[in-house]
């Protein structure tokens, strides 16, 4: 058993559909973000260490809120700003660069502050209580250097009303192990069915069909490839918009390392927001799950 397990939370985000800092938005009237919801299941399942991914913009007020939670709650908190020049060799010109580098470089800035498995999701995403008992265990039985793990969703359940969503259609072999991560970024209902778009072409896909919600177990050597991957793609002459996302670095190690990702079926309900107006859909779940005393109203007291 691991004695240590580690929650990775990737918050340094823009939120361009969302126009705001969503990944700290107070969504009840007891003031926590959806990320707090995460670190509060987190804890609950085994978890005692928190590293969060942030960028310039995020308030102090709200980190030393969360200071006080974890002086509170008694969990080890780490603040990591993803830096432009994080990883970039002296004579990388980054000046035209106004976007962050991506996820994949997200989480290679945890590098220094993680030396045992852990969890990564995003900040701005509801998993569900039950999902993180779930990790904890994977972590117990089956994390190594050689196999990670990752929990994916049915398309149905991770749907907006409010516009197209980007997921990550998965195709797995017979024993659940990942072989790709088709990334579509116009998956949508039209009418009674789920699509997207491909060279100018509807897909229809199965509303059970496994998508990636970005929530990976991985080993602390899930480093080495990031980095090594993130040097190739910045020696590639990038476009200022390209992005380096953890699913792509993922894909190689599976391609070229043979390391295997086992997936399982989430046992519980996701939420998001990537747009304004589906905070109001999360709002009334988080009140349904507090009513069924699933949670308390202020997580913290």
């Amino acid at each position: 058993m691991n004695s240590k397990k580690t929650l990775l939370i990737l918050a340094g985000g823009l939120g361009s559909r969302y126009k705001g800092l969503k990944q700290i938005d107070g969504i009840l009237d007891n003031g926590s973000p959806i990320l707090e919801y995460s670190i509060y299941d987190a804890l609950r399942a085994g978890f005692s260490k928190v590293v969060i991914i942030v960028n310039r913009r995020i308030p102090e007020s709200y980190i030393e809120r969360l200071n006080t939670i974890s002086q509170k709650e008694q969990f080890e908190l780490h603040w990591v700003y993803q830096e432009k020049e994080s990883f970039l060799h002296q004579d990388y010109d980054s000046s035209g660069r106004e976007k962050p580098w991506g996820t994949g470089h997200a989480v290679l800035c945890a590098k220094s502050v993680i030396q045992e498995p852990f969890v990564m999701i995003n900040a701005d995403d509801f998993y569900g209580k039950e999902v993180y008992q779930l990790a904890s265990e994977e972590i117990d039985r089956h994390i190594s250097e050689s196999q990670f793990g990752m929990v994916a969703y049915p398309v149905a359940s991770t749907l907006s009303g409010n516009g197209n969503v980007a997921r990550g259609i998965c195709d797995l072999d017979a024993d659940n192990y990942l072989i790709k991560v088709d990334e579509q970024t116009s998956i949508r209902r039209k009418g009674n069915s789920i699509v997207y778009t491909d060279n100018g072409n509807d897909i229809e896909i199965a509303p059970d069909t496994l998508v990636s919600m970005n929530f990976f177990i991985f080993h602390p050597s899930v480093f080495i490839g990031l980095e090594s991957y993130f040097y190739d793609f910045i020696h590639s002459d990038p476009e200022p918009s390209d992005e380096f996302y953890v699913p792509v670095a993922v894909q190689r190690m599976i391609d070229e390392k043979g390391t295997k990702v086992l997936v399982k079926i989430s046992p519980s309900q996701w939420m998001g927001v990537t747009y304004a107006d589906d905070k109001s859909s999360i709002k009334d779940f988080l009140a349904s799950e507090i009513a069924k005393n699933r949670y308390p109203e202020d997580l913290w007291n």
